[in-house]
């Protein structure tokens, strides 16, 4: 029997404990209509002791109460903070939801400790960019899907730390790697994903991430403080 595709990556699923999971990625209208003049942003969600979410803080440093507390089924930890993307409008300060999808926190694995098969299996690569707040560093990727007959076929994603470059200045950059194994997934169409990698976990000034792309190697580099 044909499955879905899954697509796994190696994760702190509220920024805070390592796991492995199954990443799923909301989408969201856009354009004239209702949600037209909705706002859409990357933010850390605050959940309170009934697993709910009372307020964001987006990632231009805007601090945000609920107009109502906000319940997902992957809000399964209480009195934490998970990352998040969210459609909202604003209404007297506070913030209206509308949608919100939970974002991937990235572990850096270094690639001494990297217990899987290390891959690079090409994405598309769309873009990189830091939060106005410095807190993270975020990656908007395309990856190849499609419906498979082999019920264990999964994709996984990770970032994979190579090597740490000291200037005779002292300035450091740590050299990451997107790991990507394709896992036997069909390459029929192309699905979103997003992920961020908290700076405070980048023990250097700046970095460079090396990703395989269909059209070859991408660097991207990026001050972290």
């Amino acid at each position: 029997m044909k499955k879905l595709f899954r697509l796994l990556v190696i994760i702190t699923v509220n920024c805070q404990l390592s796991t492995l999971i199954s990443c799923t990625q909301d989408a969201y209208e856009k354009g004239e209509g209702e949600y037209s003049l909705v706002r859409g942003d990357f933010a850390e969600a605050v959940v309170n002791s009934s697993k709910q979410v009372t307020k964001i803080v987006t990632d231009d440093g805007d601090e945000l109460f609920l107009t109502s507390p906000y319940t997902a089924k992957w809000i399964v930890k209480a009195d934490t903070t998970y990352r998040c993307m969210l459609y909202y409008n604003k209404v007297e300060g506070k913030a209206e939801i509308v949608s919100m999808g939970q974002v991937p926190c990235a572990t850096v694995y270094p690639l001494s400790q990297f217990d899987k098969e290390f891959k690079t299996d090409p994405v598309k690569f769309e873009s990189t960019w830091m939060s106005k707040t410095g807190r993270y560093l975020n990656l908007s990727l395309q990856v190849k899907t499609g419906t498979a007959d082999d019920t264990a076929a999964v994709q996984s994603l990770a970032v994979v730390s190579d090597t740490l470059i000291t200037h005779p200045d002292g300035k450091q950059i740590r050299s990451l790697i997107l790991h990507h194994d394709q896992g036997n997934v069909p390459q029929y169409y192309s699905t979103q994903v997003y992920f961020s990698i908290p700076t405070d976990r980048i023990d250097a000034d700046s970095v460079r991430i090396s990703i395989n792309s269909y059209d070859g190697e991408v660097v991207a580099k990026r001050r972290c403080r």
